[in-house]
């Protein structure tokens, strides 16, 4: 169609599929975030709302208390250790120079270091004993600890025994939930879908067009990218019946247009050429002709031959001849391109341009 529109309609043209687009876009824009905001409308619930009421508080609680008091005796443990490091460092170091002081005093058997060497081996006796009592607090804090694990593990278990009971209503909660929210947006866009379809059928090609068609641009996105995506599956059945369904609805939509169409076109095809000629949208008509293809039943003719005046399906005139200079013209020019005439109704008929059959 584009070929036989004037040049400034073009971009005319141009222009209003912008403006319906950049509206498309702005109300897509607008119901992504309301589409977006309708999960608010229900209050986000988690596992623990379907807990045990009595027993949760307490046991949240002692989890928290258990999981304290193992973090500070692991702490404990920690600090006991490096103190049981310490000492046995000292004690080593110490041992080390009292050996090599001993093997001093073997070598020069010094009766006066006698006192010296009772009193090396009293503060030896003295590290071993802090180390031993460091080894000690170090048994206490492995056992503080171990008994903080377990009273955390005990409570954990619990808690994960509460979560497990809970588990299942949750999910059919959530569930539900989802089911709500997917109604919202299902009750936003299928009004939208339905204005847009009506808008198409009547309105597409009227003096608002683009707003129409950027309307069902935005109908369309808001349908098929903002509700499909979230469409629940429950095992798959739900969007598999949608599916269905929808291509139930679209298919018989289809074929019933489809057996419209064609019983209009048989119709048509029924009525003198003069009548359906008229009927048709010239610019339709030279788009049609552009593509060799018949105007009035839509089947591919070869229009290059420079011979063929009528449909060989349909039998619409296609090519006649000028009532003023008797050139072959378009059947569907209102002015003739050699002499420019206005072409008349009726007139210019190729048959009374062929000359009379013998006998």
């Amino acid at each position: 169609m584009s070929k036989s529109l004037r040049w400034s309609e073009k971009w005319f043209r141009r222009g209003l599929w912008l403006v319906a687009l950049l509206f498309a876009w702005f109300l897509a824009g607008l119901g992504s975030t309301i589409v977006g905001d309708l999960p608010r409308v229900e209050q986000t619930r988690s596992l623990e709302d379907f807990m045990d009421p009595q027993r949760t508080p307490a046991l949240r609680r002692a989890l928290d208390e258990a999981r304290r008091d193992a973090q500070e005796a692991q702490v404990a443990l920690d600090q006991a250790q490096l103190r049981h490091q310490t000492a046995q460092a000292s004690n080593r170091a110490e041992r080390e120079t009292f050996a090599n002081w001993l093997a001093t005093r073997q070598v020069t058997q010094r009766p006066e270091q006698d006192s010296e060497l009772i009193a090396r081996t009293e503060a030896l006796d003295r590290l071993r004993q802090a180390e031993r009592q460091a080894l000690g607090e170090v048994e206490r804090q492995q056992q503080a600890a171990l008994d903080a694990r377990q009273a955390q593990d005990r409570a954990q278990a619990e808690w994960q025994d509460l979560e497990h009971a809970a588990r299942d209503t949750f999910r059919r909660a959530q569930q539900a939930q989802e089911l709500r929210v997917f109604g919202y947006r299902l009750a936003l866009t299928l009004p939208l879908l339905v204005a847009a379809g009506w808008l198409f059928r009547k309105h597409r090609q009227g003096p608002s067009w683009p707003f129409v068609w950027g309307f069902i641009f935005f109908a369309l996105f808001a349908f098929f990218v903002e509700l499909v995506p979230y469409l629940p599956s429950y095992g798959g059945y739900v969007r598999y019946i949608v599916g269905i369904v929808l291509t139930v609805v679209g298919g018989r939509y289809a074929i019933a247009a489809l057996q419209r169409y064609l019983e209009r076109q048989k119709q048509v095809e029924a009525l003198p050429d003069s009548q359906r000629r008229l009927g048709l949208d010239y610019d339709l008509a030279q788009a049609r002709l552009t593509k060799n293809v018949c105007p009035g039943c839509e089947r591919p003719v070869d229009l290059k031959d420079g011979k063929t005046d009528f449909c060989p399906h349909c039998g619409l005139c296609l090519f006649d001849r000028c009532g003023h200079c008797s050139t072959r013209k378009s059947a569907f020019a209102r002015y003739c391109f050699s002499c420019g005439a206005e072409a008349k109704p009726g007139e210019g008929d190729p048959a009374d341009a062929l000359p009379a059959s013998p006998g």
